[in-house]
């Protein structure tokens, strides 16, 4: 008896999936294991599995078509089997891929209709509508303009009725506007709400456009970028943790001087190794060892709220957010407490880069204990980072800035990394969490003490 092949949930939080390829043909055989299809899911390009013995009868959508996870995919069954009616009882997709613009309105249809004869009064609010010609003398449909140029995405062509818009400039703007004759609607404004700024103009004017000499500004168009599964999936997870968790923040400066120093020590050891066990250690996989240690002897920060108690986790499963193109993922460093730093390196980048090529498994990204999330390398020196659920902390690391320290009573120039421990107020209280980034502090500027925690 012919069955349905559904979209699997190929990961704990896959709510829809892409079909990216289809492996297996109509007419082809399969048995339970064999990979019918590549699935793109909310984290990772996936293999779709058979569940049945017997020969694809239909396949019913093709690659491109997004399901949610439990819609029909394709019809297993025997040669020749007649499968009318288990086709007639599948519900039918309108389509597959969803409108950017699901409230567009049908440009025949008029909504607003303004009667014969009479033109609407422009305001300071209001959008105004103008027809243009093309090249052939014919009228194109009405765009809509709005009277603040910023807002349109870019600047319009001069015209002799643009005059009636009021434009939202400065007086000394205006001023040096009217003294070398550029009109205002040619402007971008960079000010509040677009408003045009004096440096606006002297821009405009510094590349010659003026009201004389410029008849058409090029000109941009919004664009809709319609969310893939994963960024969906960050913007679902993030709103509940942000809204359901009750977040408070703790920050603390590290002396980074012996970090980095240990850092060069064990880069310049590795050059008397087997070139193929060398690795360049950075000194997130430094953190990343130093904080499964601290995590190990503060066991109420590797937590996790559930609802009428709390769970202490027994391992050390550390998450380290990479970014994606669309979104970010967190691979995990599985026991990271029991690995040695050059472990840990040689783990954190493999599974970063089979995280950038969408070919992490569930159990490479699942489960984890703590979160690292690290913007260092972009300059930033310190910020707050939401909790991945159902942890209760995550550790948000800045970049290593030259600012003044004081060492042996006197203020020097200093190697200084701000970390901050964003917890969950529900399973960690402030002293835990102060104990826990003091510990880590210590380990980081001490970081001969790490191998004697574990």
């Amino acid at each position: 008896m012919a069955k349905i092949q559904e979209m699997t949930q190929l990961s704990p939080t896959m709510e829809e999936g892409t079909i990216v390829k289809w492996l297996k043909q109509e007419g082809d055989s399969v048995s339970p294991g064999d990979i019918i299809a590549e699935v793109e899911t909310d984290k990772a390009v996936m293999e779709m599995e058979a569940f049945e013995t017997g020969v694809i009868l239909k396949i019913l959508h093709t690659e491109g078509a997004k399901l949610k996870v439990g819609e029909a995919l394709a019809v297993i069954g025997k040669p020749g089997e007649d499968i009318n009616s288990l086709l007639a009882g599948i519900p039918q997709k309108s389509s597959s891929v969803p409108s950017p613009n699901p409230k567009a309105v049908n440009p025949k249809e008029d909504t607003n209709p303004t009667p014969k004869n009479q033109t609407p009064e422009p305001n300071a609010d209001s959008v105004v509508v103008s027809s243009v010609k093309d090249t052939k003398g014919l009228t194109s449909q009405p765009k809509p303009q709005s009277p603040n140029p910023k807002e349109n995405g870019a600047s319009v062509g001069v015209s002799a009725n643009r005059g009636t818009l009021r434009v939202l400039a400065s007086p000394l703007a205006k001023s040096i506007a009217m003294e070398h004759g550029i009109d205002l609607h040619t402007v971008i404004g960079t000010g509040p709400e677009g408003r045009i700024t004096k440096n606006d103009v002297l821009d405009t004017l510094n590349k010659g456009t003026s009201s004389r000499s410029s008849n058409v500004v090029a000109s941009r168009s919004d664009e809709v970028v319609t969310l893939n599964g994963m960024r969906k999936t960050i913007a679902k997870r993030l709103t509940e943790s942000k809204q359901n968790l009750p977040h408070f923040y703790l920050n603390v400066d590290v002396n980074a001087k012996a970090m980095e120093g240990f850092r060069a020590d064990l880069l310049e050891f590795q050059k008397h190794l087997d070139p193929e066990i060398q690795m360049k250690v950075s000194l997130n996989d430094i953190i990343v060892k130093a904080t499964a240690a601290a995590l190990r002897l503060h066991p109420k920060v590797n937590a996790s709220f559930q609802g009428d108690s709390i769970l202490q986790f027994g391992r050390v499963d550390i998450g380290i957010a990479v970014s994606l193109d669309g979104g970010l993922l967190t691979p995990v460093i599985r026991n990271a407490d029991i690995k040695s730093i050059l472990e840990i390196s040689r783990e954190v980048k493999e599974l970063a880069k089979k995280a950038r090529e969408r070919k992490l498994k569930p159990e490479e990204f699942s489960n984890g204990t703590f979160t690292i999330s690290n913007l260092g390398m972009y300059g930033i020196s310190m910020f707050t980072a939401i909790i991945n659920e159902p942890e209760s902390a995550i550790l948000a690391v800045g970049s290593v800035e030259e600012k003044p320290v004081v060492e042996n009573g006197a203020v020097v120039a200093g190697r200084v990394l701000s970390l901050t421990l964003s917890c969950d107020h529900r399973v960690i209280d402030g002293a835990v969490g102060a104990e826990f980034l003091k510990t880590l502090k210590t380990l980081l500027e001490r970081p001969s003490l790490i191998a004697g925690v574990i």
